[in-house]
């Protein structure tokens, strides 16, 4: 389900796509102000099929023949954070996502990280927490115990169900810009199942809703003449690297 874009100002869309309606209303709830084009927050539906499906049938929705230009697409929402020392309401910035279908490099990802840092310390949104830029795997399941430290080993920092769908479908007809950033909702010592979750997921929201200026931020960026941002993913299976708040 989509929202509305905002207004068309002449520059290149910006397709925000995360899986669950509680997503959305933290985004649409921190308002579309800024942005360097026509803004489209879509709920995909929960996991990597539904976002797949999602994010292809957007993109082919939003193609202007008349005039070509790439939509810059960005996977938000929740995950679970795979390293220790993690805690609810931290974000991740992926510089790849990884699946059994393979790798995505991300763009721009310590811009980004940057940006988030920037407007977390202004707004006083994210203060405590730490920004943390790695590899982001994608499972089709809800990942617990031996099976998140199994993941870290591989060198993935955290884990959701549709940041790599969202971002292989998004490449799949063709370069253009993409991103992903979570926010920790639990973490190996703050898992689902614990008494903590409750304010854990709350922490997660008020997070979430502030990344949108971040994220605008980075799509001005990739709309500058020969910007590349920072291009690709870091080596594989590196150990990640955190900016603090």
């Amino acid at each position: 389900m989509a929202s509305g874009p905002a207004p068309d100002t002449g520059g290149a869309p910006l397709l925000i796509a995360c899986a669950l309606g509680i997503e959305r209303f933290a985004l649409r709830g921190a308002g579309l102000g800024a942005a360097a084009g026509p803004v489209t927050v879509l709920r995909t539906g929960m996991g990597p099929q539904a976002a797949e499906r999602a994010v292809r049938r957007a993109l082919a929705a939003g193609r202007d023949r008349a005039r070509p230009v790439r939509t810059a697409v960005v996977a938000t929402g929740f995950c679970a954070g795979l390293a220790p020392g993690m805690h609810p309401g931290d974000l991740v910035v992926a510089d790849e996502t990884r699946d059994p279908a393979g790798r995505t490099p991300c763009h721009g990802s310590s811009l980004l990280a940057e940006a988030l840092a920037r407007h977390a310390r202004r707004t006083g949104g994210g203060a405590g927490r730490t920004v943390h830029i790695g590899p982001v795997v994608g499972s089709n399941h809800v990942v617990r115990g031996a099976e998140r430290a199994d993941l870290h080993a591989a060198g993935a920092i955290a884990v959701d169900m549709e940041s790599a769908a969202t971002l292989r479908s998004a490449v799949r007809g063709g370069a253009r810009p993409v991103a992903a950033v979570r926010v920790i909702v639990d973490a190996p010592e703050h898992e689902l199942v614990r008494i903590g979750t409750l304010r854990g997921g709350i922490s997660a929201f008020r997070v979430l809703r502030t990344v949108l200026p971040a994220f605008f931020d980075w799509h001005r960026s990739s709309l500058l003449p020969g910007g590349e941002l920072d291009g690709h993913a870091a080596p594989p299976d590196h150990p990640g690297r955190d900016v603090s708040l």
